[in-house]
């Protein structure tokens, strides 16, 4: 048995740095990672998927060029060449934090699978089998989420893909049915149409994108059917099953009439759950709802004193962004004798269909059901001078505001850049800015910021 003053379960967004800077302050440290360092993020997350979609941005500009006066005669997609570039990036991430990990004094880096068999004690099994039974005084659980696989007759028959298996394909799939529509599922369904597959999305509720405001919802669609992704709501997927030829059939019911879809290709995206049935925490007495998700206070302590839990094992926004924030809370509180707390925290995100959906703060339909009193801008990307110039009036800019302190209480920008616009606002409702002073502001010509003027010039005085 060996005694660490920290142990961290996991070397993702939180994980790793949390290990970092818990050994660099003089604490016997260890980090357990059972798969790769780098979590879900680097390995089959955020990078690999956002370096695949630049690649199909790239062969959908290609295509509409001539729309700008640019000829291309032919545009092929080397799905191998497009792969190999992901993997050499996503290498070199987790390489880069794997070394740093090495480098750290005072810190022990273990792969295994890691288990409670005991309050503060865990048991560390080794792609060997062999095992070694840890203890410490501070212990941190990152061990993240992974794809929910829902139990439809037939399932287990068919080759289906996930987010991690999908980045794999060399050969572009010539009919991919993705479950889900959602953020993973439609940047998924984007990418690949752009990369040349027939792309059917099928979503169990009313419309895409459920968290979001109807008329986003309704705006990416359109662009998702302007690609010819074929878009279908209130669908149940009930069966699948093999033809003679090994394609697959999903016997589907769409508005409650059944239907037949022929695919080459299945994407499962129907949501995450955390990874906790593996850690054994009956042996220690952490709670977890009853989806599995850790139960945290706001300092992200459990139940039990001295075990913490941090990023998407612990239920809540599931980002790395939050992840990572969910380290800087921890430290500060635990090291520098801080007092930060999760609670009232901004939550941006961005999904990265192409335009961009960033959103922060509350969505219309969000303050109209806390009964607040608001205003609600709304510009057309065709209205903003820049889209227009450079050819990326698809989307639309929208914010909630309060209507007596006329502080913005949230936005969504679907545009090329939505990701990089909302932050400008995000950072405008954390320093309390109202929305007349940008309404009024100056803003460099001709930029996407510079039309924040106009979406405040929606609101009447």
């Amino acid at each position: 048995m060996k005694h660490y003053d920290a142990i961290v379960i996991g070397a993702g967004q939180a994980g790793t740095p949390l290990a970092k800077k818990l050994a660099e302050s003089g604490k016997k440290t260890a980090i357990i990672e059972k798969r790769m360092v780098g979590g879900t993020c680097i390995n089959d997350g955020c990078t690999p998927t956002k370096a695949m979609i630049a690649s199909a941005r790239i062969a959908f500009q290609a295509r509409k060029a001539a729309e700008l006066g640019v000829e291309v005669h032919k545009v092929k997609v080397n799905l191998q060449q497009v792969v190999k570039r992901k993997d050499e990036i996503v290498k070199s991430f987790r390489e880069s934090s794997q070394r740093g990990l090495e480098g750290t004094k005072g810190l022990d880096l273990i792969f295994g699978e890691a288990h409670f068999s005991g309050e503060k004690e865990l048991t560390v099994v080794s792609a060997d089998g062999t095992q070694e039974i840890l203890t410490a005084d501070w212990i941190f659980i990152n061990t993240g989420a992974k794809t929910i696989i829902p139990d439809i007759d037939g399932i287990q028959s068919i080759d289906y893909l996930t987010s991690t298996s999908i980045l794999d394909l060399v050969d572009v799939p010539e009919h991919l049915l993705v479950l889900g529509g959602n953020y993973i599922g439609l940047e998924f369904g984007q990418m690949y149409s752009r990369f040349g597959s027939k792309v059917t999305v099928l979503e169990q509720s009313s419309r895409l994108l459920g968290k979001e405001d109807e008329d986003i919802s309704e705006e990416v669609k359109k662009f998702l059917q302007e690609e010819d992704i074929e878009i279908l709501t209130r669908a149940k997927t009930k069966q699948f099953d093999l033809d003679d030829k090994g394609a697959i059939i999903a016997s589907v019911e769409v508005d409650g009439i059944s239907r037949k879809i022929r695919a080459s290709h299945v994407l499962i995206a129907v949501g995450r759950s955390p990874q906790t049935a593996q850690l054994e925490l009956e042996s220690t007495g952490v709670k977890t709802d009853e989806k599995g998700y850790i139960l945290v206070n706001p300092t992200l302590e459990t139940n039990i004193s001295g075990i913490y839990a941090l990023g998407d094992v612990k239920g809540g926004p599931a980002f790395t962004h939050i992840a990572y924030n969910d380290y800087t809370i921890v430290y500060r509180n635990l090291l520098k004798n801080s007092n930060y707390s999760i609670e009232e925290r901004p939550v941006p995100y961005c999904m990265f269909t192409d335009p961009q959906l960033g959103r922060i703060g509350l969505s219309e339909q969000q303050a109209k059901a806390k009964g607040l009193n608001i205003k609600v801008a709304v510009l057309p990307m065709t209205q903003v001078a820049r889209g227009i110039e450079t050819g990326e009036t698809k989307g639309m800019m929208k914010a909630v505001v309060d209507a007596d302190t006329k502080q913005i209480l949230g936005a969504a920008i679907l545009a090329a850049d939505g990701g990089e616009i909302v932050t400008v606002l995000q950072m405008a409702m954390q320093g309390n800015i109202t929305h007349e002073q940008i309404r009024f502001g100056v803003f460099a010509h001709p930029t996407y910021a510079e039309s924040l003027n106009n979406l405040f010039m929606k609101i009447e005085d």
